[in-house]
């Protein structure tokens, strides 16, 4: 029998960290790709960034709004509960937080830095 290089996590057991105010997060990184486990809290905003990774961000619960920079202007994107916003890399968008929200953020490929650590300083 083959020996596995499977890994569990509980998002509840890994460290949080704080790059920016008003957000808790955990990170489970991998060799091809990044999950996020995310808590923003009501009135975090990170501004319009652009990243090389694709992105997709599940909103678990709350209410996210996304602003999306495209060739004909802002665009405005609401997510809830239960909605997922798909960005491909190099796609310049910002993120309010309406409400407290649970967000889980996947990145391909993953990287030690993304929109909020840039933001944070």
């Amino acid at each position: 029998m083959a020996e596995s290089s499977a890994t569990a996590y509980r998002w509840d057991e890994l460290p949080c960290d704080h790059p920016m105010d008003l957000i808790d997060r955990r990170r489970v990184i991998g060799g091809k790709a990044m999950l996020s486990h995310l808590v923003l809290h009501k009135g975090f905003s990170v501004p319009v960034h652009a990243h090389a990774n694709e992105q997709f961000a599940l909103v678990l619960d709350g209410h996210m709004r996304f602003t999306i920079e495209g060739s004909s202007g802002p665009e405005t994107i609401d997510v809830r509960s239960g909605g997922v916003l798909h960005l491909p890399p190099d796609v310049p968008h910002g993120a309010e937080a309406v409400e407290t929200s649970i967000v889980v953020d996947v990145f391909s490929p993953p990287s030690a830095g993304t929109g909020v650590d840039a933001a944070g300083g």
